[in-house]
């Protein structure tokens, strides 16, 4: 293990841990994931936003981090390191394998999917698309594929996305936020003692 990995925990044992109150969980997925589906006792910190003040009450924890699949938080590993906790692990598998343990889950299936995966369903449509229509019409369709590739150039190298504030004004994802008791809208953190159920 190097300076920068982080140790595994299984579902099984962090739930034990959770239980025995010896471990805080924090998910570090994006709002609009953790209303559609979460662990009940996590706490949504997205990496982005975590202030090793955080948690002043829970720095004699361990500290179990997870996302969907656990490929971001192995990504994020120096920076969950430098959360300031004793102790620091990484959820294995995620949410998937906390589900595939059969321990429980909370779901809002009325809540649509994250808008970056509708970016990359759309993008990836895109696309293929452009291919095909390039291979079966005329090659000019592969300016479709070049133009959706530049675009996600740029959001990568700006950090804005406008496939993604399209798609978030979208009937499917405005209703949600509208009507649904607005909790699409409220991207507030959720701290210690301010849990989301």
């Amino acid at each position: 293990m190097t300076e920068h990995q982080l140790r595994m925990i299984d579902p099984i044992r962090a739930e034990k841990w959770i239980k025995q109150d010896k471990a805080v969980l924090i998910d570090v997925r994006e709002p609009d994931e953790f209303i559609r589906e979460h662990i009940p006792q996590a706490h949504l910190v997205p990496l982005s936003g975590f202030f090793p003040d955080d948690f002043p009450n829970d720095r004699n924890k361990v500290a179990i981090f997870h996302c969907r699949s656990g490929a971001r938080t192995e990504a994020a590993a120096r920076q969950s390191l430098a959360t300031g906790f004793n102790e620091v692990y990484q959820l294995k598998g995620g949410l998937q394998a906390w589900r595939c343990a059969g321990l429980p889950v909370n779901e809002n299936r009325k809540v649509p999917i994250s808008i970056m995966r509708q970016v990359q369903i759309t993008a990836g449509g895109l696309v293929v698309l452009g291919a095909l229509l390039a291979v079966l019409v005329s090659g000019w369709f592969l300016a479709l594929s070049a133009f959706v590739g530049a675009g996600l150039m740029f959001a990568g190298i700006s950090g804005l996305c406008p496939m993604a504030n399209v798609l978030s004004r979208m009937p499917w994802n405005k209703v949600f936020a509208a009507g649904a008791g607005g909790p699409a809208a409220d991207t507030s953190r959720t701290v210690p003692g301010d849990q989301a159920a």
